[in-house]
């Protein structure tokens, strides 16, 4: 079993940092990290809980947070619903946005059985509505490293949002991309957590380096 790169933990909560390749929840096709806290946990305690507080998509690295009580998950999910957790990422996109800065806001719902985020029409009764605000790094001249924040968090979205106005992230071929990045791998990275504490309350942010390969320009 792979070791776990933990990046915070309390007594109810944990806090990993989650490789691209790897699938959040437990699957009968793939590891999942879901798998190996339940042994780093089980190893410490034979009674152990692991609630799946959000998850992220196999093809992307970060941090990715669990509860350790079934009190915690109740806390942590409400949170999540009220929008009071904060969500950043990194992306890397084939192509710049038009503006330097901007809110996205479209309506999408799931398909299913080809397992995406199709963008669609208010009127559709299928769809959610789904916001996120980006801006460019300003390390980066060319434009085409971003900063996300979510407003909502649906499936796929931001990998549906920025394909619809003609930025896929890099090797997402699912959403238009034109190549493959990284094996496994998109790039598209959770890079900070900003949650409360279920434990005393406290507010935390918790930051997962981006892999080595978003270094490249």
């Amino acid at each position: 079993m792979q070791a776990l790169d933990i990046l915070y933990e309390s007594a109810w909560t944990l806090v990993i940092y989650k490789p691209a390749g790897l699938a959040s929840e437990v699957s009968p096709h793939y590891t999942s990290a879901e798998a190996q806290v339940q042994h780093y946990l089980h190893e410490r305690e034979r009674k152990s809980f692991v609630g799946v507080v959000h998850r992220l998509d196999r093809a992307v690295s970060g941090v990715l947070l669990f509860a350790k009580r079934k009190t915690a998950l109740r806390h942590l999910q409400e949170q999540f619903r009220l929008r009071q957790v904060q969500k950043t990422y990194l992306a890397w996109v084939e192509q710049a946005p038009a503006l330097p800065e901007a809110t996205l806001e479209h309506y999408l719902w799931k398909d299913m059985a080809n397992r995406r985020a199709i963008v669609s029409q208010p009127t559709d009764t299928k769809a959610q509505i789904c916001r996120l605000h980006y801006r460019t790094r300003p390390e980066k001249s060319d434009g085409r490293l971003l900063e996300i924040q979510l407003d909502t968090g649906r499936f796929h979205q931001i990998r549906a949002q920025l394909a619809a106005i003609g930025c896929p992230i890099i090797g997402d071929t699912k959403y238009g991309a034109q190549g493959y990045w990284q094996p496994e791998a998109i790039a598209l990275h959770a890079w900070q957590l900003r949650f409360i504490e279920p434990l005393d309350g406290s507010e935390h942010t918790v930051e997962a380096p981006p892999p080595s390969a978003f270094t490249f320009s």
